[in-house]
């Protein structure tokens, strides 16, 4: 996978005096990670994104963004990619199953914060680049899926089961279908047709899903 000239370790890159990771005591083997510079390393890099694209996205200039020596990132993340993986993770581990009383609110609210998310300039420059360098290469598609997908497929699981205890549903369900139905519209509408999903069309959507959840159970497909 090519990911740019920035992608190689300089060695002659000078340590960082006021990096806490190249201090004197941080430099034995297991050091714990400053978490502070992690969150500005990747507030960075999506700030970055939204400004020059993945094209010039570079990790020099990240560095630079968020205080700290090249050095830092090279140690934490081997190139752009898996640094633009995180990146994406951490914005993405924000979003919740929020209660709003009734299986619709709580989708409505759950699903217009994914919607929030997906219409970033950030989020959308990084998720583009990453199928196209994923398509590429099998490692960084399962750390895609490991990190970003994965853990957005939970919040399904715990809306379920959350609409389960209030007895609004009960059993089993296609969590997987469910979740590609959602994503796979969104990320359609949003990023491939470049159109925005506004209150209405959120709403006509979410309904649209529980009532094709409501025809499953009828027909004993859960």
């Amino acid at each position: 996978m090519a990911s740019g000239s920035e992608d190689t370790r300089d060695p002659s890159d000078p340590a960082d005096p006021a990096d806490p990771a190249q201090s004197s005591g941080a430099r034995t083997r297991g050091r714990p990670r400053n978490a502070d510079a992690d969150i500005a390393i990747l507030t960075a890099t999506r700030a970055l994104l939204a400004e020059r694209g993945w094209p010039d996205l570079t990790i020099a200039e990240v560095a630079s963004r968020a205080g700290v020596a090249k050095t830092t990132l090279y140690r934490r993340w081997p190139g752009k990619a898996d640094l633009v993986v995180d990146a994406m993770a951490e914005l993405f581990s924000h979003l919740e199953v929020l209660d709003r009383g009734s299986m619709l609110q709580d989708a409505l609210a759950t699903v217009g914060q994914y919607v929030e998310l997906l219409q970033l300039p950030e989020t959308q420059a990084a998720l583009l680049a990453l199928s196209a360098e994923a398509d590429r290469d099998p490692s960084l598609r399962a750390k895609v899926i490991g990190k970003v997908i994965d853990p957005q497929r939970h919040l399904v699981y715990e809306a379920w089961e959350r609409a389960c205890a209030r007895g609004e549903v009960e059993g089993e369900t296609d969590i997987d279908l469910i979740f590609d139905m959602i994503c796979g519209t969104l990320v359609h509408r949003i990023l491939i047709k470049g159109q925005p999903v506004d209150e209405d069309y959120l709403t006509r959507f979410v309904s649209v899903v529980l009532a094709g959840l409501a025809q499953l159970r009828l027909s004993g497909g859960i």
